[in-house]
């Protein structure tokens, strides 16, 4: 398996550009891009997992390719034939660097950068079958709760080869998960498949699998769609291929049975020597929660997610032992009336749940950090509370 690491001079570039900014989107995104990649990170069960996924006799002769972190939305959405409408194009979903780049939503990106080395193109040229690996973070903007964070880890695989060598069928998108779902889950794994959907495949299928008797999508893949193949100047009607794409948080919470996906950036060595594959995850405490509620009033193109990335960042730890202190917000109540709080207003309720996994909050750090969300709240989004 080669090893191939694609710098990118303009992403760098970017970055510089990102430093000079005084913002809270900037210096929340050079947060994200600074925050270590768990699946290079030895102790991790991440990389563990990925160790494993690695490991498969049919990805030996893959290339590993590690892809810049800031691509332009034309590479992450156009050639991969999302829909214009599609929510991720939205900076309601989508950390935009500036108005063309931005932090990779997923490492299927790599499929650009692998098509467009000059040793994969000599193959494509001469016939050959080509396949990559690559993994590493990815960002996206989402709620908050035990399962989401706005930064996390996929790894993506795929798998091209000539028409009139081989037809990928549904049978070996089904062969290439179950491969997959013994490295990390055993050879006894319980699993079915389901018809699933995406982008840049076509058929694709879902793979679950059984724990505790209750059956958790784990894996999904899909033969590549012949639009894509064409977007990235392969002929769709000489070669066809396969691609998966998982989560790996996703597929390391069930092996551990772990509730929460902010312990995979604990630094307590009580819950870090429990963070092995397959180890079910025992809690070493369950500390007390602290509730709190805040209502505002705010113009009606109020974006949530953007709040949520408000939230996040004020309820970091400040002396970094607790690490994320917020561990679900919730929408208490949506309320329009032009009659009460004037035309194009809304009133919104949520609920905050702070609870560290490592250390007894108190009250007192708590509502310091509910005075900053009150303040940030008026001053970024132009709130007025209630």
């Amino acid at each position: 398996m080669s090893n191939i690491e694609i710098k990118s001079p303009e992403e760098a570039g970017l970055i510089k550009s990102l430093e000079k900014r005084t913002d809270a989107e900037a210096k929340r995104i050079l947060r994200f891009l600074k925050m270590p990649d768990l699946s290079r990170a030895e102790e991790s069960p991440i990389n563990e997992l990925v160790g494993r996924i690695l490991k498969i006799p049919r990805f030996a002769d893959f290339d590993k390719i590690q892809v810049p972190e800031i691509v332009s939305a034309e590479i992450s959405f156009d050639l991969f034939n999302f829909p214009k409408n599609h929510p991720a194009r939205s900076s309601s979903d989508t950390y935009f660097v500036d108005s063309r780049h931005i932090l990779r939503t997923h490492t299927t990106v790599m499929w650009y950068y692998h098509l467009n080395l000059p040793g994969v193109k000599r193959k494509i040229e001469m016939g050959q079958p080509v396949g990559a690996l690559s993994y590493g973070k990815v960002y996206r903007k989402d709620e908050i709760d035990r399962f989401h964070l706005p930064v996390f880890h996929q790894i993506d695989g795929w798998y091209l080869c000539r028409k009139k060598d081989h037809i990928v069928t549904i049978e070996d998108l089904q062969n290439v998960l179950l491969e997959m779902a013994r490295a990390i889950y055993g050879k006894d794994v319980k699993y079915r498949f389901n018809t699933d959907q995406f982008p840049y495949t076509d058929p694709s299928l879902e793979m679950e699998i059984e724990v505790e008797s209750r059956w958790l999508e784990v894996l999904g893949a899909g033969v590549v769609k012949g639009a894509v193949l064409k977007n990235f100047g392969v002929d769709p009607d000489e070669y066809n291929g396969w691609a998966f794409g998982p989560g790996l948080e996703r597929l390391a919470m069930v092996s551990m049975n772990l509730p929460d996906i902010r312990l995979f950036w604990s630094e307590d060595p009580r819950i870090t020597k429990q963070l092995r594959l397959g180890n079910k995850y025992i809690p070493v405490s369950k500390y007390p929660p602290i509730t709190r509620d805040i209502s505002f009033v705010v113009a009606n193109d109020f974006v949530p997610n953007n709040y949520f990335d408000l939230i996040r960042d004020l309820g970091l730890s400040a002396d970094k032992a607790g690490g994320d202190l917020v561990e679900e917000v919730s929408l208490i109540d949506k309320y329009e009336s032009s009659k009460k709080f004037g035309e194009g207003k809304i009133s919104y309720a949520y609920r905050i749940i702070f609870r560290s996994n490592e250390r007894t909050l108190i009250s007192s750090e708590v509502d310091e950090i509910m005075s900053q969300i009150y303040s940030e709240t008026k001053k970024q989004f132009n709130a007025e509370l209630r």
